[in-house]
């Protein structure tokens, strides 16, 4: 009689997702980088911060190119992940809505550097902004849906519009140091409530 042994490939498996945590560590510490310096921010520097050589990316990420590609996809990805999870723990679903912005904020400005990497009119970057569509209107929409249903803004506001505006107000943010994207997008954050009636304000006190 043939047995199974419940310890074989383990060793491997094991390896395969040490492999996939040491490289999500990895996209996530350039994606910080990125952020902060743009996505010509030095690779040690990028080593740094994710606490590895600089061989170790190179291994991972031959090009440059490469491992913004993989950034970009690790933040769209991370992006829509939090859209429930913000929605669930929020003290209300404009704040989760107000926390989700920021983070696609974050991702604008990855975004906005591929164009530096790729050519914006090839088909990878054409291929790389559907993906980013088709992964965060449905997000956003979920999210503005909620904050409508709980009176918070009106129901008429379209996702897509909302991340086209949003993207607008990021745009050369990066090379204008007397220019406050985020402060911009906060405005606009804000300005989607709902004033309230007189009847259901709080008393001053």
């Amino acid at each position: 009689m043939t047995t199974i042994n419940e310890g074989e490939g383990q060793p491997a498996r094991q390896k395969r997702a040490d492999a996939q945590r040491n490289e999500e560590a990895l996209l996530a510490a350039a994606a910080a980088v990125f952020v902060k310096s743009g996505v010509e921010a030095p690779v040690r520097d990028i080593a740094a911060a994710a606490g590895v050589g600089i061989g170790t990316i190179y291994r991972h990420f031959p090009t440059r190119a490469d491992l913004v590609v993989a950034v970009y996809r690790h933040q769209v990805e991370a992006c829509a992940e939090a859209g429930p999870v913000l929605l669930a723990n929020s003290a209300s679903p404009h704040d989760a809505l107000s926390k989700w912005i920021n983070l696609f904020v974050d991702f604008l400005v990855t975004k906005h550097g591929l164009a530096a990497v790729l050519q914006p009119d090839s088909a990878g970057f054409n291929a790389l902004h559907t993906y980013f569509l088709n992964r965060l209107r449905p997000i956003c929409a979920q999210l503005l849906t909620a904050a409508a249903q709980a009176g918070e803004i009106s129901a008429d506001i379209d996702a897509y519009e909302l991340l086209r505006a949003i993207g607008n107000l990021c745009v050369g943010a990066d090379k204008d140091p007397h220019y406050n994207a985020r402060r911009m997008v906060g405005l606009l954050i804000a300005g989607l409530l709902k004033s309230r009636p007189a009847s259901e304000r709080e008393p001053d006190a």
